[in-house]
């Protein structure tokens, strides 16, 4: 999979300009906005990594997990997310050209991993909760296989909760916040949620609040430890202006251990790693000094079969830029 199967490059400019537009609806708000310390260990000292975008990315000194401080309020990121032109600008363009390409590449096969994962689990049906149900496809995907006795999705955006609605999927429409269902899911899948919530630590405790004893967590995320959120640094296509929080596979799990999880698994499945890097040096920000001649090696001379390889050990050795983690809520 390349980015292009899923961000058609026709449409970027029109992006990049939604994005602008974002980006200084952000910077108006900026003297509301609040210092928080390290989201997952809660140390408040830390060092400024770089600034990006407006915004200050500081890295933990205790821990190495990298945040944004100061950050919009919970209020402000609700009032930026409903007036969104990127995310309209997506619904609108994006989504509609790349949606089946996304169905046959991202969705099904999460769908199919869920279902095996929780094969392993458990025999029982039970319910399946989706934070962030988006545009409604993996639930679809999902109900499609029949291992549920119920899926629900969580989403507060009104029009996305609609379009969920029109495809037969439950809705809870609310912030995981407003909502209170303890020991409600048996399984809670949280795709690309993660990193964009004011406050990451308070998700992952009210993940563990509505499973079941014994339920189990799936959630992927951005790894900053990975091969090009560290090549690329504030230039990765990870470090945007949406994202808050970011992880490595080290303080994923000390933030999700802290909250009562166990028998935590971290993997690193991401597919785009090679495919950004490439495409960075193409548009030169990155150059040959940088990558030294190894990575200027497998970066400038494109070979499908040697590509494939390198992110496939990528993937194996936990060093991709996407990660997943599963974990259990200790059963009593």
């Amino acid at each position: 999979m390349k980015v292009d199967d899923i961000r058609p490059d026709a449409l970027l400019p029109g992006q990049q300009q939604a994005i602008a537009e974002d980006i200084a609806m952000l910077m108006s708000w900026r003297e509301r906005f609040v210092e928080v310390p390290c989201p997952a260990c809660s140390s408040p000292a830390a060092t400024l990594a770089y600034s990006r975008h407006g915004l200050d990315y500081h890295r933990c000194s205790a821990c190495g997990t990298q945040y944004v401080s100061p950050r919009p309020t919970p209020s402000l990121l609700a009032e930026f997310y409903a007036r969104s032109r990127n995310y309209a600008y997506w619904a609108e363009h994006i989504y509609p050209a790349s949606a089946e390409t996304r169905r046959a590449k991202i969705f099904a096969p999460r769908a199919r991993m869920i279902a095996e994962l929780w094969a392993r689990h458990s025999g029982g049906r039970g319910v399946c909760l989706e934070v962030g149900a988006g545009y409604g496809i993996f639930c679809e995907e999902l109900g499609k296989l029949g291992i549920f006795e119920r899926i629900v999705g969580v989403e507060p955006s009104p029009d996305l909760a609609e379009r969920c609605r029109d495809l037969g999927i439950e809705i809870i429409e609310a912030p995981f916040e407003e909502i209170d269902r303890p020991g409600f899911a048996d399984l809670i899948a949280s795709f690309e949620v993660i990193e964009h919530l004011f406050d990451a630590s308070a998700f992952v405790a009210w993940t563990h609040r509505c499973l079941r004893p014994g339920g189990v967590l799936v959630l992927t995320c951005p790894n900053i430890a990975g091969f090009d959120t560290l090549l690329l640094g504030p230039d990765a296509v990870a470090v945007d202006h949406q994202h808050m929080n970011y992880f490595t596979p080290t303080t994923l799990r000390l933030l999700l251990e802290r909250h009562g999880f166990r028998d935590v698994v971290l993997t690193t499945p991401g597919q785009l790693d090679v495919d950004l890097v490439r495409r960075a040096w193409r548009a030169g920000k990155i150059d040959a000094a940088r990558l030294g001649p190894f990575l200027s090696l497998l970066v400038e001379r494109e070979d499908a079969a040697r590509d494939a390889a390198f992110q496939s050990f990528l993937q194996t050795a936990g060093l991709s830029s996407n990660m997943m983690a599963v974990a259990r809520r200790v059963p009593e």
